[in-house]
């Protein structure tokens, strides 16, 4: 306001703000929801106040984090005349015509409205200043006080009452459903499209720029999660820079070595085999005593990460994490092993959005619908382990994260056990997504140093 009132046509905002959100919406258009909100607050501003608003965005990563460009020129009228690609560094030419702000404002004359009112507010803004400031005294009765050019009298001060005790505090009222919120509207629903391209760019510039490599390696289990990573990784590199690598043990299903090798024929990419059953059973025997089947199948998931880890240095390929967001926030991995990979594309995806981006991206339908299963005992399942259904924890998690407690969630229609089963799972596992607990005894822990992370 007060850049346009000195003289401004043109107000330039460089702005480095991470991007966030890929949730469906009317006015989004394929471009992430933070950004959407940028652009309709600098078109906001260019048609109040009659100017050009350039909004410069950052285009790159950083630590996880997206600036997605996407940057915008909005005319004084607010409309917007020029749009940069999201994720793509770009110079858009745009013509400028400063005639056009002279037009607008006499369409519009909110700016010379309130250039003829600014000097009034602001006298009786610096008059009451004067009032009620440090060191200021009140005119007395009777006594002139200048305030706007005029000349009032100003009441005599009254003495102020003695305090009144604090009123209690009430309890807190439930807290509102979001003002957006549909009940016939799933508020997981992704734009697969720009989730895509989001996921494509993070994995382009996390492997090859940041971290210098030109492969990675995935752990091809024929689960869908898996799966996807795969597609993205071929999208992002290249189908030669991706290797699969099945992991099998004696029991595993017949079924995952053969949808993993569907995956391998439909993006072409080399793979290998690795039986890892004798690892695991001379680990076991080693052991001795009697292996429980959680124990074994925690063998044999951190064995396929020892082979996971080993392929990398052999190939010099990075490995890829295909853990999702809703195993990863209900404690649903071994620790050390599934979570172990350096870089994961999709552990900010619920498995609802992952099986939606999944079937987006091609893969095959067999594998997006058969039930989610850790392949580690015969017969397991994710949901049966869970105790309750995918879409319906995703939902939960999504209203917990949002800071919903549960008779806030309750109204949504998800019973008090639901919500109880996936509040412990959460509250229970929290110890395996963080790292080491290092006692720190120097101003230099790492992690730790002021206060702030710093890479060592």
């Amino acid at each position: 306001m007060l850049a346009a009132l000195d003289g401004a046509q043109l107000i330039i905002i460089p702005s480095a703000s991470p991007a966030r959100g890929v949730v469906t919406s009317d006015d989004t258009a394929g471009r992430p929801v933070s950004l959407a909100r940028w652009s309709r607050l600098a078109q906001d501003i260019a048609g109040e106040h009659g100017v050009y608003v350039a909004l410069s965005q950052l285009v790159g990563f950083e630590g996880g984090k997206a600036f997605p460009g996407g940057s915008i020129l909005a005319g004084p009228r607010g409309d917007l005349l020029a749009q940069g690609p999201v994720f793509q560094e770009a110079i858009i030419p745009a013509v400028i015509d400063f005639e056009e702000i002279t037009r607008a404002r006499a369409d519009l004359p909110l700016l010379a409205d309130l250039e003829m009112r600014l000097p009034h507010l602001l006298g009786s803004l610096h008059a009451a200043r004067r009032g009620s400031g440090a060191g200021g005294q009140q005119g007395r009765k009777g006594t002139p006080t200048q305030i706007d050019g005029e000349d009032k009298t100003a009441p005599p001060p009254r003495r102020p009452a003695a305090p009144a005790p604090p009123p209690r505090r009430p309890a807190a009222p439930l807290a509102p459903l979001p003002a957006r919120f549909n009940p016939g509207q799933d508020p997981l629903a992704i734009d697969c499209e720009l989730t895509q391209q989001w996921l494509r760019e993070f994995i382009r510039d996390e492997v090859q720029r940041r971290r210098k490599f030109d492969k990675v390696v995935i752990g091809l289990s024929g689960g869908v999660d898996s799966s996807l990573v795969a597609y993205l990784a071929v999208e992002a590199l290249g189908a030669a820079n991706v290797l699969a690598a099945r992991m099998p043990y004696r029991s595993s299903s017949p079924e995952s070595l053969a949808h993993a090798q569907l995956v391998i024929d439909a993006l072409g990419i080399p793979s290998t085999t690795v039986d890892i059953s004798p690892a695991v059973d001379a680990l076991a025997g080693a052991i001795g005593g009697e292996v429980e089947p959680a124990r074994l199948g925690n063998i044999m998931a951190r064995t396929r990460m020892i082979t996971l880890f080993d392929l990398s240095a052999a190939h010099r390929a990075l490995p890829l994490g295909t853990g999702n967001k809703t195993e990863r926030l209900l404690g649903y991995f071994t620790w050390h092993a599934d979570d172990s990979p350096p870089v994961n594309p999709i552990g900010d995806l619920f498995k609802t959005q992952v099986w939606a981006l999944a079937r987006h991206l091609g893969v095959p339908d067999v594998i997006v619908s058969k039930p989610a299963s850790a392949d580690l005992i015969k017969g397991q399942t994710d949901e049966g382990d869970f105790g309750i259904s995918y879409p319906r924890a995703d939902a939960i998690l999504h209203w917990i994260l949002l800071g919903y407690r549960a008779p806030e969630i309750s109204a949504l229609g998800f019973d008090e056990a639901e919500i109880a089963l996936v509040r412990k799972r959460l509250d229970g596992t929290h110890w395996k997504r963080r790292l080491p607990t290092v006692a720190m005894l120097s101003g230099t822990a790492i992690g730790e140093y002021y206060l702030r992370p710093v890479d060592y």
